[in-house]
């Protein structure tokens, strides 16, 4: 790092005095002496709260700090609820950059001028943040999209805040008592995969294109249209949308917005994005969220900036759901018996006292209104509760907690009396149920039936393979293994022909014969792909 950029934030944490902010006792000797004698002692302390200093010094820091702030703000389970709330409040107020500038990059990157490429392009931005700006346009075919462009030079000083970051990080995880749990170098190093992919708007534009395929023809939520030929890793052309921003309410009402509707259908995107695609929008803050303009009734979401995605594995969405519905049900003994199973707790953790502990946790809330509960909140509440019996951060779970606190927020906010339980718990059902039905699992079979099958000649090779004290034994099994295959391959060779014959018969039978064509398409997928199965097993068996 530069010693012009290292003199400025030593500048910035003597101007907030942020020393104060560090739990001096907790250092090591070397770190409580430099704490003690640092230049900061020199400068007296502002008269505002410790959020409001650390806000300030990370606006002051710039853009970099600002998203680091924006993303500690999202993790209540690390942060007092004070600095947490003040962190919220960060704004990405960057001034445009020239747009000479912008015009000279978008030009260098679709080898043209902005006249030939657009029939209008406007020179003032429309909006800017701290990695990108957006310019309106008009394409040669009629179309208005906006053009994003990435700021210059800003990967260079990306790079040059995240090795400081990393170093910060290394000390709070060596030094601080809660360091290793809270694993800092982790959470430094997700912000630094997200922040990279938002500079690659190539990357932006494939989330927002798979978005919109999830979600085509429907009638809750709108992604807008990618156009291809315009789009490079720095810039980025997508369609226009006109809506209303979810945050004017007084517009949505004067309309006639059904508000109960629209504050539901919130809800739904987003455990259809989490449980039903594993593809989730993880930044949508309001100004990501519009409503469609003239669908009072039917009202539609309208997403934009999809840089930041989430996903979640079948594992954690298994884990996830039963977790969600158990404290729906106010099951607090399997949402402790979950946590060990799926290792977010040791498995040393005395079942027990975990679940005294969930039930002081949730009870006193169970006892408000439905809609006084903030599932987020509880959600908080319990991970910090976890803590005493050293639950390790979920990096995966960070962006659905994320996401999950801006959408009821949202949703409240739109609509007060929002219950997010009875919207949410019929959903988990019918997903558990769904996943576990039996045309479910004989698709998943079936689909991961070829892979099976294609590793299966080589199994007992493998299973040999493995380290066994009865190697004399291993040997004998092995000979006669092999002859074993060498006969099964003749059996193979000899049905072959058997089973291509019979693959012929049927395709012409089906060719031939309108009321076989029909019959066959009134079977279940499912039945067909088990008969196809049980026919191979039955010539591989001959």
């Amino acid at each position: 790092m530069g010693l012009r950029r290292l003199l400025a934030i030593l500048m910035i944490i003597c101007r907030y005095r942020l020393d104060q902010l560090i739990p001096i006792e907790q250092l090591p000797w070397q770190a409580r002496l430099l704490a003690r004698l640092g230049p900061w002692r020199l400068f007296p302390t502002p008269s505002l709260s410790r959020g409001e200093r650390l806000r300030l010094a990370l606006e002051s820091l710039g853009p970099i700090f600002i998203k680091f702030g924006q993303l500690l703000s999202t993790r209540r389970d690390l942060l007092p609820p004070d600095i947490a709330d003040e962190l919220a409040h960060l704004q990405d107020r960057v001034p445009p950059f020239p747009s000479t500038v912008a015009v000279g990059v978008i030009e260098k990157a679709l080898g043209q001028g902005v006249d030939e490429l657009f029939d209008n392009f406007q020179r003032e931005a429309l909006a800017s943040a701290s990695i990108a700006q957006v310019h309106c346009a008009t394409l040669k075919t009629g179309q208005d999209v906006v053009v994003k462009v990435v700021r210059p030079g800003i990967e260079r000083t990306i790079g040059e805040d995240i090795r400081l970051m990393q170093s910060i990080a290394r000390l709070v995880k060596r030094h601080l008592p809660d360091g290793r749990r809270l694993r800092p170098e982790e959470v430094v190093e997700d912000y630094r995969h997200t922040i990279y992919d938002e500079l690659d708007l190539q990357r932006e534009g494939a989330n927002t294109s798979q978005l919109r395929r999830n979600f085509a023809n429907s009638d809750i939520l709108y992604v807008p249209e990618v156009h291809w030929d315009y789009t490079r890793r720095n810039v980025l052309v997508i369609e226009r949308i006109h809506g209303i921003p979810v945050t004017d309410v007084e517009t949505l009402k004067a309309q006639g917005t059904d508000m109960k509707k629209l504050a539901e259908r919130g809800v739904e995107i987003f455990f259809t994005q989490v449980f039903r695609d594993s593809f989730f929008h993880a930044d949508m803050h309001p100004g990501n969220i519009f409503v469609a303009e003239g669908r009072p009734n039917s009202p539609q979401y309208i997403a934009i900036d999809c840089a930041i995605i989430g996903s979640l594995s079948d594992f954690d969405q298994y884990y996830l759901a039963r977790n969600l519905l158990a404290i729906f049900q106010r099951n607090y003994r399997e949402v402790a018996e979950l946590h060990v199973e799926c290792g977010w707790v040791p498995p040393t953790t005395k079942v027990h006292e975990f679940e005294a502990a969930i039930r002081s946790v949730s009870e006193p809330i169970f006892e408000k209104p439905l809609a006084d509960i903030s599932f987020g909140q509880l959600l908080i509440y319990l991970f910090q509760t976890a803590r005493r019996f050293d639950m390790e951060v979920q990096p995966s779970l960070v962006l659905l907690q994320k996401t999950l606190l801006n959408i009821e927020g949202l949703g409240r906010q739109l609509y007060p009396q929002l219950d997010l339980w009875s919207t949410a718990m019929p959903f988990l059902e019918r997903w558990i149920r769904d996943r576990y039905s039996p045309q479910t699992m004989l698709k998943r079979v079936s689909h991961r039936l070829p892979g099976w099958l294609e590793q299966l000649p080589q199994l007992p090779e493998t299973l040999l393979e493995r380290p066994s004290p009865h190697s004399s034994e291993n040997e004998l099994l092995r000979l006669q293994l092999q002859q074993v295959e060498q006969e099964s391959q003749q059996r193979q060779r000899r049905h072959r022909n058997l089973g291509l014959g019979l693959f012929a018969i049927g395709a012409a039978y089906v060719a031939a014969s309108p009321a076989a064509q029909q019959s066959l398409t009134q079977l279940p997928a499912g039945s067909i792909a088990l008969a196809v199965v049980a026919l191979y097993f039955f010539i591989r068996a001959r």
